[in-house]
């Protein structure tokens, strides 16, 4: 794919990563607990996706159900991190998913990176470290927490790749309604039995999560999987390091939580990162087939 024609998904990965930086502010802000509104960011999203699924000819094929599960996986399991261990490093584990893109593409999808996508993959992902720096903690206390996060990160990294190959042969729509509706059913229950606040009480809770549903869920992944078909999925997993980034500025602008010079260098370095990765990325690597419509 020519520079030129890959502008428009690139421009797409980055809103797409820009619109799920505003999801831990959706969720910071509403009365329910996390794991509820990890379902109702679902729930809501899903009427509408199934709306437009419903005009489309494609039918539900197992292969559509991968990314629901691991998404709901990735979800649930990394709002439980949360409450185990720091904010912060739930946070900065669950996006080790690009490192893990990578393993998995070199080691079991014969995928060759370049010296120069290597070194831009270290150079964001430690851009993220230092972006998180001031409120990473080592604890044994938070052992089992931190490794939720890097469990977290392999469900993130699985939903990656099996976005990206469900989207070689499938629709955008078809694969985020089907990916939408089976991981609401699957957290349905765990929120339910998690003891949490479930219910949203005041119209505040639903615009926040309507909001969640709209402009993270299906803006932010929609753009990401629409992305994917059209750009390298290694260099798409790092691109997702824009998130952090975002959620940070957001939530300096936001809920006025403190942003300094640290972070400031850490998102330089993590788009400095990426920019390498982008240039390290050959044309003929973009896993996209035009077997698909959109």
């Amino acid at each position: 794919m020519s520079p030129e024609s890959s502008r428009w998904p690139l421009a797409g990965l980055i809103v797409g990563a820009l619109c799920i930086g505003l999801a831990p502010i959706f969720v910071r802000l509403t009365e329910v607990g996390p794991t509820s509104a990890a379902f109702w960011r679902l729930a809501l999203a899903s009427p509408l996706l199934l709306l437009a699924w419903s005009q489309s000819p494609e039918r539900l094929h197992w292969r559509l159900l991968w990314p629901g599960l691991l998404f709901a996986g990735d979800l649930a399991v990394w709002h439980q991190s949360i409450h185990i261990t720091s904010v912060a490093n739930a946070t900065l584990l669950a996006n080790l998913q690009p490192a893990i893109v990578a393993a998995i593409s070199v080691l079991f999808l014969g995928v060759r990176l370049s010296r120069g996508f290597v070194l831009g993959l270290a150079l964001a992902m430690s851009g993220a470290i230092i972006l998180m720096a001031d409120s990473l903690s080592v604890s044994l206390e938070h052992f089992g927490g931190d490794l939720l996060g890097v469990l977290t990160a392999c469900f993130y990294a699985g939903y990656i790749l099996t976005v990206a190959a469900a989207r070689r042969s499938h629709h955008v729509v078809s694969v985020m309604a089907a990916a939408t509706l089976v991981g609401a059913v699957v957290l349905a229950p765990i929120a339910l039995a998690s003891g949490e606040a479930f219910w949203p009480t005041s119209r505040s809770d639903w615009l926040m999560l309507g909001g969640l549903a709209l402009i993270s869920h299906i803006g932010g992944q929609g753009l990401i999987a629409w992305s994917l078909r059209h750009l390298s999925t290694q260099f798409s997993s790092v691109s997702l390091l824009i998130q952090p980034v975002a959620a940070a500025v957001f939530a300096w602008l936001l809920l006025a939580e403190p942003f300094g010079a640290w972070q400031a260098l850490g998102g330089a370095i993590v788009l400095g990162g990426i920019l390498i990765c982008r240039q390290s990325t050959p044309a003929g690597q973009a896993s996209a087939n035009r077997s698909a419509s959109a």
